[in-house]
């Protein structure tokens, strides 16, 4: 029987900063150049659109007016996404680009989420290859000064989904040093998982490494790459002073370091940083189960006797609305 194989799509581009149309069209061409190529998952970074918000770890003051200014900016441009079956919303180019292409892509959002909505999620959406939504994940906490932007999300979209190129799963960022978020995908015989990240430095790495070597799945570490010329200029200095962003020469602010690991947590392809690209890389899907003779969390090596994992997936909200029925 032919081995069972995969092919992703690292998309190590620049979005436009606050300009989500702009992102979006980019995204699409980055996808359609992915699928020429092979791809079947196309995976984007932490919050590709259409920015991380770098900026809040230098206006974290009280009352900051421009920390307000730019939180309004953001606000009106992250995205609200539709039903699963309804296929226009935000994110149509998206879905029409991933129908098209009979594609499984994974995108990092700001999602807002209603229109009428003054709160944002860090957002990982999963599309189908017919265009429809399969999963939307919300980071369970915000780290640090992100918390000023990003609301907390829940775990109605801590799922593993089940597509034809495989059982694909997320995290975003520091949810990665999170075990009990890791344990509940692991406990979904996830085979390919997303590390989305903003900036990939050394500790990060490590993260990645250490999930896919834990979860015996394969796991594509995805980094930004943006440079001075995809932000607003009067962001720029602000925008440089935050997490990951700075002087990497040549106006980069973020220099990518996107990578793809094995079930054994050995590299199949090294980390690549300073520049602009799409890494494709095939898996082989079947060697996740040579990999489980040793080590299966999610089987023989874990002790449902002893430890015990309740995930509420229901969708939270801060009030519930019971109406009169005439």
């Amino acid at each position: 029987m032919r081995e069972k194989t995969t092919t992703v799509a690292l998309v190590q581009q620049p979005s436009s900063v606050l300009d989500t149309q702009e992102s979006l069209r980019r995204a699409v061409r980055h996808i359609r150049d992915a699928a020429s190529r092979g791809a079947q998952v196309i995976v984007f970074p932490e919050s590709w659109l259409s920015c991380y918000p770098s900026w809040v770890f230098g206006a974290a003051g009280w009352d900051d007016p421009d920390a307000r200014k730019w939180y309004g900016k953001l606000l009106d441009d992250s995205v609200v996404v539709g039903a699963a079956e309804n296929l226009d919303d935000d994110l149509a180019p998206l879905r029409a680009a991933a129908a098209e292409t009979g594609t499984v892509v994974m995108m990092g959002i700001n999602e807002r989420p209603e229109r009428s909505a003054g709160s944002l999620f860090n957002s990982m959406v999963t599309i189908g290859s017919d265009g429809q939504i399969l999963n939307i994940h919300r980071k369970l906490t915000p780290t640090h000064t992100e918390r000023i932007v990003w609301a907390n999300g829940d775990a109605s979209g801590l799922k593993v989904v089940d597509t034809e190129f495989g059982r694909l799963g997320g995290l975003i960022c520091w949810e990665h040093f999170h075990p009990l978020a890791r344990h509940s995908l692991h406990a979904q015989n996830e085979q390919i998982h997303v590390a989305s990240w903003p900036d990939v430095p050394e500790m990060h790495l490590v993260a990645s490494r250490m999930y896919a070597f834990e979860g015996r799945c394969f796991v594509l570490a995805v980094g930004q790459y943006l440079t001075t010329e995809d932000v607003p200029e009067e962001l720029v200095d602000k925008f440089g002073a935050g997490l990951g962003a700075g002087d990497h020469g040549d106006g980069v602010l973020f220099n990518g370091g996107s990578a793809v690991i094995g079930p054994d947590g050995h590299w199949i392809q090294e980390p690549v940083f300073g520049e602009a690209t799409t890494l494709i890389v095939t898996l082989p899907l079947g060697h996740i189960d040579e990999f489980k003779h040793d080590l299966d969390l999610a089987g023989h090596y874990g002790r449902a006797d002893v430890f015990d994992l309740r995930v509420d997936r229901r969708r939270s909200s801060t009030a519930q609305f019971v109406d009169e029925v005439n």
